[in-house]
């Protein structure tokens, strides 16, 4: 039987269908991260986030805590938040936690599930503090409303790795643009380290990441008309020294043919989609990468493990 989603004519949404189709008809077919994030691919990437092999978030978590003291002395008092890609508010919360009298909070995701759940949880934990939530495409310069200086900006999660030395660059711009001079922006990056560990923190024993990759093709197949049979596609990742980077794909498991919105995708055997990268990189470089975009890089903290780095930088 075809594992394929039973859709509503309400459920198809053309912009997603446009982006599919422009993706799926490359010569090496890709669709863009974003999509990835659905109300039901949301809930698996909170599930992976607390997996043993994931090392990402509790090791943030742990250094967010470790520099709060840090931070409270740099920002000073009343400080915005403003935070890209919010989801779960954990974070978010040990950041103004950790801050002096914060101010206001601005949350941004593409996603509006997290971006409102993430605001109802700031609200309940700190009904002091505005709450400003925006769904919008970050990685474009966003008009924030008026807020209180100073401002700092807030990219947990090493997001940024999804984004290639290109996107990274005008997305840093972007940020500098949006908050102004004399904002700062704390940004977890996560680093270079041995495939015996980057592996499975992409590809989990209990098939948590598989399924968020896979939920992917459930969401074209009910918001794009299309009838993927998820029975023959495998999660897989893989580690690309030469980029840096883990890569998700999508891969064909035989030879088969899609229909995308009423176009047919031709697959062959072992061909896959590329959904989304993580790039992996070491502090000198995202600190250049920095400098291009008009930040000066004002501190970097690291775990004794050297997984993970969290970066402060000032307009």
């Amino acid at each position: 039987m075809r594992a394929v989603a039973t859709a509503k004519a309400s459920a198809f949404d053309p912009l997603v269908a446009e982006t599919a189709l422009r993706g799926l008809a490359a010569p090496r077919k890709t669709l863009p991260p974003h999509l990835l994030y659905d109300p039901e691919g949301c809930r698996l990437f909170e599930a992976i986030t607390t997996l043993p092999e994931y090392y990402v978030t509790r090791t943030e978590l742990a250094l967010l805590r470790q520099v709060g003291p840090e931070l409270h002395a740099r920002i000073g008092r009343g400080a915005s938040v403003v935070e890209y890609g919010a989801g779960s508010a954990t974070k978010a919360a040990l950041l103004l936690s950790a801050l002096e009298a914060p101010a206001a909070y601005v949350p941004l995701d593409i996603a509006e599930g997290a971006v409102k759940a993430s605001a109802r949880e700031i609200r309940a934990r700190f009904p002091a503090v505005a709450v400003h939530p925006q769904v919008c495409d970050f990685n474009r310069r966003i008009a924030l409303p008026p807020l209180p200086a100073p401002l700092l900006g807030f990219f947990p999660g090493s997001t940024i790795g999804n984004l290639d030395t290109e996107a990274a660059l005008a997305f840093l711009g972007a940020v500098r643009a949006s908050l102004g001079q004399g904002a700062r922006f704390l940004v977890g990056v996560d680093l270079p380290k041995s495939p015996a560990v980057l592996i499975p923190a992409y590809d989990d024993a209990a098939g948590v990441t598989a399924a968020f990759n896979l939920n992917l093709l459930h969401r074209l197949n009910r918001e794009a008309a299309a009838d993927f049979d998820l029975a023959r596609f495998s999660h897989q990742a893989v580690w690309n020294v030469a980029e840096s980077r883990i890569e998700m794909h999508l891969r064909s498991d035989t030879a088969q043919s899609v229909s995308v919105a009423g176009e047919t995708i031709h697959f062959s055997a072992g061909e896959s989609i590329h959904t989304e990268n993580s790039y992996k990189r070491a502090p000198e470089a995202f600190q250049a990468m920095a400098r291009e975009t008009g930040w000066r890089p004002e501190a970097v903290w690291q775990d004794p493990q050297g997984l993970f780095s969290l970066h402060l930088l000032a307009a």
